[in-house]
């Protein structure tokens, strides 16, 4: 599997569902309710699927890339992964996460705002980006997608935080971090779907077949 651009290609996937969005033909009408920093409000009335007409609270979002950091190689049995303990207001405290983050413009690459985003938040750099998968955070009510990517040939960088971003950095094995998501220690959605599905589809299909 290719890295940088090649691999922003599988990151994002083809055939993907089409995000509702201003020029979506099912939309009937917008109301936006509010506009902020990161995130816009809006209330859609649309035509649903067996013709009716409904209204739905939407959160626009951005999107963003979160990533694994492995060091060693990729056929290692147990090889030593970073996260980061990270305070999240809207959880009240401190959870455990992948690192990721938030384009720092609308054309930033995906596999660039990984990169970037790694980072700032752990000072350790990737050699080589792998793509993973996308998701949809919660399609009940926002457009936001995380593009999930797995790092390795780490070397050392230069953290760069936010001024709200309170962030400590995490190096154990990935057995551990695997019974911290069975013992429900990381509950963060998209660091359990980058960790089990990096740990299912890359890190232990290598080991089986380098």
């Amino acid at each position: 599997m290719s890295d940088g651009g090649a691999g922003q290609r599988s990151a994002e996937g083809e055939g993907r569902p089409r995000e509702a969005n201003d020029r979506d033909p099912a939309l009937l009408h917008r109301q936006e309710i509010h506009r902020g920093r990161l995130l816009r409000l809006t209330v859609d009335t649309a035509h649903l699927p067996d013709g009716s007409v409904g209204q739905f609270e939407l959160v626009h979002h951005a999107g963003a890339s979160a990533v694994l950091p492995v060091f060693g190689r990729l056929d290692d049995p147990d090889p030593d992964i970073l996260l980061i303990e990270q305070y999240r207001h809207a959880t009240g405290g401190y959870i455990y996460e992948v690192p990721g983050g938030t384009p720092s413009h609308g054309d930033e690459p995906w596999d660039d705002v990984a990169r970037r985003e790694l980072e700032e938040e752990t000072g350790w750099r990737a050699g080589r980006l792998i793509p993973l998968t996308w998701i949809w955070t919660t399609p009940g009510f926002t457009t936001e997608r995380i593009y999930l990517w797995l790092a390795t040939d780490l070397r050392r960088g230069a953290s760069n935080l936010d001024e709200d971003e309170f962030v400590e950095v995490v190096r154990i094995p990935l057995s551990r971090a695997l019974q911290w998501v069975e013992e429900g220690r990381i509950v963060d959605a998209k660091s359990i779907v980058t960790l089990l599905f990096a740990c299912r589809f890359m890190l232990r299909a290598n080991a089986r077949t380098e």
